[in-house]
C-alpha cells in the first residue's frame, strides 16, 4: 500500500505539473510540485521524501545536476527523471549517483504510476538493483542482461528494455498486446502490433535457449506473460 508517501515534483511544465498532482493525489499519494531545482532544495531542507520525480530540463538548474545534489541531501529516495525523446539515456543511467529510473515525454500515466509503485514498494532501491530473469540477472538502467554463470552479458535495445520492465511489473500475470503497445511506445498511433511481435521475436532469441519453446517470454492468446 502506498498511500500516505509523500512525492516531490519538479516539473517546469505548469499543465504537466498541475495534472500530475490531481492524478497522484487520486492514488492517495501527497505530491509537493516546484517549478524549478532551486525551489526543489529548499523543500528538501524542511521534509523528508520518499519519492522524486524530477524534470530533466529545467530553468535554472541541469536535471542531472539537482539529481546529484539531491542524492548527497538523501543516499536512498528513489529518484525518477523525466526526460525528452531526444535526451541521451547513457548520461542518464551511466553515473553512480543518477536516478533509479527515467521516463520518457509523451508518457501514458499509468506507466509511470507504474514506475512509482515499482520503485516504493521494492525493497532494493539502489540505483544498480537487478531482478532475476531465468537464467539472468537483469539491469534496466544499464540495459543489460548479465548471464553469470557463462559470464555472457546481452545488450538490449531501450525498447526491449521497456518491455521487460513492464512485463515484471505485471508480476507474472497476462499482459495483452494492445495494452504492452500502449505502454511502452505510448501515443505514437502509427505503431501496430507486429511492430510489437517483431522486438518479442528478437528479444526471444537473446533470451531463450530455444526460442521456438520460450519459457520465459510466453505467448498467451491475446499477449504475453514473462516468467521469472
Amino acid at each position: 500500500m502506498l498511500e500516505g508517501k509523500n512525492i516531490l515534483l519538479v516539473e517546469s511544465d505548469g499543465v504537466l505539473r498541475e495534472s500530475l498532482v490531481e492524478q497522484l493525489k487520486l492514488q492517495d499519494l501527497a505530491a509537493i510540485a516546484v517549478k524549478t531545482g532551486g525551489q526543489a532544495l529548499a523543500k528538501l531542507e524542511e521534509r523528508q521524501f520518499d519519492l522524486l520525480i524530477v524534470d530533466a530540463s529545467l530553468p535554472d538548474i541541469e536535471g542531472l545536476e539537482l539529481g546529484f545534489r539531491m542524492r548527497r541531501e538523501n543516499a536512498k529516495v528513489p529518484i525518477i527523471m523525466l526526460v525528452s525523446a531526444e535526451t541521451e539515456i547513457d548520461k542518464i543511467v551511466g553515473w553512480g549517483a543518477g536516478p533509479n529510473d527515467y521516463v520518457t515525454k509523451p508518457f501514458r500515466l499509468g506507466y509511470l504510476l507504474a514506475r512509482i509503485q515499482f520503485l516504493l514498494g521494492k525493497p532494493e532501491r539502489g540505483p544498480a538493483a537487478k531482478y532475476t530473469l531465468g537464467p539472468y540477472n537483469f539491469n534496466p538502467a544499464a540495459k543489460l542482461l548479465l548471464e553469470p554463470k557463462e559470464n555472457k552479458i546481452i545488450r538490449l535495445t531501450e525498447k526491449e528494455t521497456s518491455i521487460l520492465k513492464y512485463l515484471i511489473l505485471a508480476a507474472n500475470t497476462f499482459v495483452g498486446r494492445d495494452k504492452l503497445l500502449n505502454e511502452v511506445w505510448g501515443y505514437n498511433s502509427g505503431v501496430t502490433t507486429h511492430t510489437l511481435e517483431t522486438h518479442v521475436y528478437r528479444l526471444r532469441r537473446k533470451l531463450e535457449p530455444d526460442p521456438s519453446r520460450a519459457r520465459i517470454l510466453v505467448t498467451e492468446p491475446g499477449g504475453y506473460r514473462l516468467i521469472p
